[in-house]
């Protein structure tokens, strides 16, 4: 596994110059090889770089299928990327299956749930985050023009009726779970029928179930020719980090989707933020009660990929996790075409967001009125909303405030929202495809 894991973490390494000394690029490899979660943190809540690179060669022989290992590789070597494999595969099942499994609960079901207001927030978070994409693309097409959207990993499909108001003219629906695809493919048909009788068309549709990850998604496509316009992928990416190959394969899918200006979107879990708070306690596990993180991989020095987790959320989510080490998601991004433009945890995103549409947090109850206008608060009333009490301690003339309970705030403040734009594809004289800013 020592021999896979050099393999991968050398990818991601640039190449040093010829003229570089061996001492300098032994050093530079060694220091490169240990995750730096310090390069995250101060990376998050910054703008990206104001001038990334102009031109990103891409090297069109490393694709997402184990074809990538040189041919020198030996036998024994193979034989543990064999086993890498199936490790991966036995993921992918467990995932399948946990998301399969799931009860598809009515509203009634839901409104009983302790984290109701913090999934009704994370939506808020994922309407707004889509909303400000729409409008950047919309702004430069033609007027009438309508946006073509693929939704990687799209569950139930929870996010229809953002696309709908978003006025569409195609969605792609794709997921691992065929259970939940087929949810999906109901949820959309009943927004069919209630659509039959308005005047604007819904957009229209397919459903794929496909590991997005480890397939090229494009010649699935009913038409694979197909460019679009937005790529998103909600509470989902994490899990391609899991190996290499899967993180290249499913940024590749997203990038090679896209046309140039297009938008790659995405939630995920904050990678410093987990592992600032993994280190800070006793063992692997930590959390409140409402969600619960164990991990299962070196504390001191956690693998670029597979470092692996459980993330618990009342009953929500329980199944392998991996970390996203940013700086990795960057330069992979970079090599497939996508430059990072937005980086941001959701606290953050909701502290720029919130003026734009209160109406919304209303409609959706995004927040937890406090006090409670009927019967107790969610949370612990003694322990989960001190920092409302102080916040209508300083400002008297407010009665009550929307908020969410500590241990929701705790668990939001994990997630990040992400955005790549794409780049313009230019040939070499040799033939190879390089990126450049359109």
């Amino acid at each position: 596994m020592s021999e896979v894991k050099e393999k991968q973490e050398k990818v991601l390494v640039e190449q040093d110059d010829e003229k570089k000394s061996p001492k300098t690029k032994r050093k530079r490899e060694s220091e490169e090889r240990s995750v730096n979660y310090e390069e995250v943190k101060n990376s998050r809540g910054r703008s990206p770089d104001p001038e990334p690179s102009k031109r990103l060669k891409y090297d069109t022989e490393q694709n997402t299928k184990d074809d990538t290992v040189s041919s020198t590789v030996d036998s024994n070597k193979e034989e543990k990327e064999s086993l890498t494999e199936e490790v991966c595969n036995d993921n992918a099942i467990i995932v399948a299956k946990h998301y399969n499994s799931l009860e598809n609960k009515n509203l009634a079901q839901r409104n009983r749930s302790r984290i109701i207001y913090l999934r009704n927030f994370n939506n808020w978070i994922k309407s707004m985050l889509i909303t400000k994409f729409v409008e950047e693309i919309k702004s430069k097409m033609n007027h009438g023009s309508r946006m073509k959207v693929l939704d990687m990993c799209c569950g139930k499909g929870g996010d229809l009726f953002k696309w709908k108001k978003a006025n569409i003219s195609h969605l792609i629906c794709i997921d691992l779970a065929e259970v939940t695809v087929q949810q999906c493919h109901d949820r959309y048909k009943d927004l069919l029928k209630r659509n039959a009788s308005q005047r604007n068309s819904l957009f229209s549709a397919e459903f794929i179930t496909a590991d997005c990850t480890k397939v090229r998604l494009r010649r699935k496509f009913e038409d694979p020719s197909m460019y679009l316009d937005i790529v998103s992928c909600q509470f989902a990416f994490h899990y391609c980090f899991e190996s290499l190959q899967q993180a290249e394969c499913m940024i590749q899918n997203a990038s090679e989707c896209l046309k140039p200006g297009g938008y790659f979107i995405g939630t995920i879990p904050d990678a410093y933020d987990l592992v600032s708070r993994w280190q800070k306690c006793d063992g692997n596990s930590f959390g409140n009660d409402v969600y619960n993180v164990e991990f299962f991989c070196d504390k001191e020095k956690p693998p670029i990929f597979g470092a692996k987790y459980h993330f618990q959320l009342e009953g929500v989510v329980n199944c392998p996790e991996f970390l996203v080490y940013l700086p990795a998601f960057k330069k992979l991004a970079l090599k497939f075409g996508l430059e990072m433009v937005l980086f941001e945890r959701f606290d953050d995103f909701y502290d720029n967001m919130k003026d734009k549409d209160k109406q919304l947090l209303n409609i959706i109850q995004a927040l937890e009125v406090y006090p409670p206008r009927d019967g107790p608060p969610v949370g612990d009333p003694d322990r989960d909303y001190q920092h409302a009490k102080e916040y209508l301690k300083m400002y008297p003339n407010y009665s009550q405030i929307g908020t969410l309970s500590k241990s929701e705030w705790e668990v939001t403040s994990l997630y990040a929202v992400f955005a790549f734009k794409k780049m313009k594809t230019v040939w070499n004289k040799d033939g190879e495809a390089e990126y450049v800013n359109s």
